[in-house]
């Protein structure tokens, strides 16, 4: 009897620290009808991949998420950021074909920390640029949407200010840049040793939040996007024009509520960011980084087998831009 084909891929024993994840041998999956199966190339860490991993989650997800995901451990591979090549399509496919080389987010089947993954063709995968390396894809689907989202609710003018708290992750690189490209006045804010980088990707002011709080400097912004959803929200809003915005990816419901409340007694306005409108976004995505006008900012590289190490970095905060996995 013939063996049944086996691939590489990481899995978590438990919820917890980077030391839960390694390397398996676990049956190669099949497609389903209207599946298709990705050779992966290349993949990331993510804040949400260490937040699973972790499961530090909000209170009111805890018990959804771990009925959802496992009560013990992940029930499946983590990874959301993906390129690769497609080796085969189930029955009823029609937006792929094999050898077709794709990238984008596996949404939440998750799976890309493997050597082959399954995915509906229903999530937001497109062509990969042809000029952009397998590291340059594998970075941008997940923090390109988000700040490109950012960038379509902010309704950014030229000439006007906007703050961008967290700058130097994922997210914050790619809004960094748009944001500047739109013509806007902007303010990056994240640790000392990533303004240099900032600056170079267009930023005009830049702030340690470690030693000072960006709404007390006596400006007011247009926009803020609050990457990582720290900053204090009334102070935020008391920093923000008549009409100004703040965005988050990271809502809460207490800040939903006075959101809610802002509405009702101001013109200004809450608005979340990333909300699952990614076909269209991901074709624009794709178009910048083909033109080279919105650039992925990568920090480090790890091959797949190293998947524990590149999450204690990612933990540790530091990272600039991107963490790239090298899977193939």
């Amino acid at each position: 009897m013939t063996p049944s084909p086996t691939m590489k891929a990481v899995l978590a024993s438990a919820y917890g620290s980077p030391d839960v994840l390694a390397l398996h041998d676990v049956p190669k999956p099949t497609p389903k009808p209207g599946e298709i199966l990705i050779r992966v190339s290349a993949t990331s860490v993510s804040a949400g991949d260490c937040e699973i991993r972790s499961f530090k989650v909000l209170p009111f997800l805890w018990l959804p998420l771990r009925l959802w995901m496992g009560l013990r451990r992940p029930r499946m591979v983590l990874g959301q950021e993906l390129v690769g090549v497609v080796e085969a399509v189930g029955d009823g496919v029609t937006r792929f074909a094999p050898g077709q080389r794709v990238f984008g987010l596996s949404d939440t089947y998750f799976g890309s920390y493997a050597e082959y993954t399954c995915l509906p063709q229903t999530v937001p995968l497109a062509a990969a640029p042809a000029n952009l390396t397998d590291d340059q894809a594998a970075a941008a689907p997940l923090g390109g949407l988000i700040a490109l989202d950012f960038l379509r609710k902010a309704g950014i003018q030229p000439g006007q200010r906007v703050a961008i708290n967290g700058a130097g992750g994922s997210m914050g690189t790619f809004a960094v840049q748009l944001a500047k490209q739109a013509g806007a006045v902007v303010t990056a804010i994240d640790t000392a040793d990533k303004h240099e980088m900032l600056r170079s990707l267009g930023a005009d002011t830049v702030v340690d939040f470690r030693r000072e709080d960006f709404t007390q400097r006596g400006q007011t912004f247009d926009a803020i996007l609050d990457v990582v959803g720290k900053a204090d929200f009334g102070r935020c809003v008391r920093a923000l024009t008549p009409n100004g915005r703040y965005l988050t990816p990271n809502p809460t419901p207490s800040l939903m509520a006075r959101a809610w409340w802002l509405h009702r007694t101001s013109q200004k306005r809450v608005s979340v960011v990333f909300t699952h409108d990614e076909a269209t976004l991901l074709d624009d995505l794709a178009a910048r980084l083909a033109s080279g006008s919105l650039q992925s900012v990568i920090d480090r590289r790890y091959p797949l087998e190293h998947i524990a190490e590149a999450h204690r970095y990612a933990d540790s905060g530091r990272k600039l831009g991107n963490i790239v996995i090298t899977v193939a």
